[in-house]
């Protein structure tokens, strides 16, 4: 079976690229996570500060522990044992930093990125502020429209995200979106990225496997 999803990952991966392109990002598509950590590491300058915003994809490639043993300067707001007010002035700083590094929620054959986040930290550093964005994407996060994009959040990444952080909101025990109230809910912003914003420079690497959430 091996053979046919990589057939079709890069089918649909060629046509979405070549959508985002149309969108005026710059994208591309490389088959596994080793290529895309190497094309990574290639397009960041050793002496960047990178942005790492909350991603499980970027934890799975392995970027940020390979740009902190270059000897890069990573903010990093999800590292263990951080203060609140610690995390909190990592985030700030990935909002200028050189390169911002993250996923999306969602990416639609059309080349829109849908994203919903809890601060808007991560959605805003996509869309302004940082010198450049990289966006590192698995297949499995490929949808057809932004309807569908939003199914995917609300079954997937929102409650394996409210999981992740150990959020007592409804999902984890449920596994769906449940539009909770409450005042630990993470899904309180939704930003659709059409195409890429007026003077910045967006970039979106779609990888043939599947990874994040």
């Amino acid at each position: 079976m091996s053979e046919f999803k990589t057939w079709h990952n890069q089918t649909i991966g060629a046509k979405v690229v070549e959508a985002l392109q149309k969108n005026n990002f710059t994208a591309s598509y490389v088959n596994t996570r080793k290529e895309a950590l190497d094309k990574l590491a290639s397009l960041i300058p050793g002496d960047a500060t990178v942005g790492i915003g909350g991603s499980w994809t970027i934890k799975e490639i392995g970027i940020d522990t390979l740009l902190e043993e270059r000897g890069n300067t990573v903010f990093n707001h999800n590292k263990p044992g951080l203060s609140p007010e610690e995390s909190l002035a990592l985030r700030h700083k990935q909002m200028s930093c050189d390169v911002f590094l993250t996923s999306t929620n969602a990416l639609t054959l059309k080349g829109e990125l849908v994203n919903v986040d809890g601060s808007g930290n991560r959605v805003a550093a996509m869309i302004f502020g940082p010198k450049k964005v990289i966006v590192v994407t698995g297949v499995n996060k490929i949808v057809t429209d932004i309807d569908t994009a939003m199914d995917r959040i609300e079954l997937f990444a929102a409650p394996i995200n409210n999981k992740r952080l150990n959020r007592p909101n409804p999902c984890t025990a449920t596994g769906e979106c449940m539009d909770c109230q409450g005042p630990t809910r993470i899904c309180n912003v939704t930003t659709v990225m059409h195409k890429k914003p007026a003077g910045a420079d967006v970039e979106v690497i779609i990888i043939g496997e599947e990874l994040g959430f």
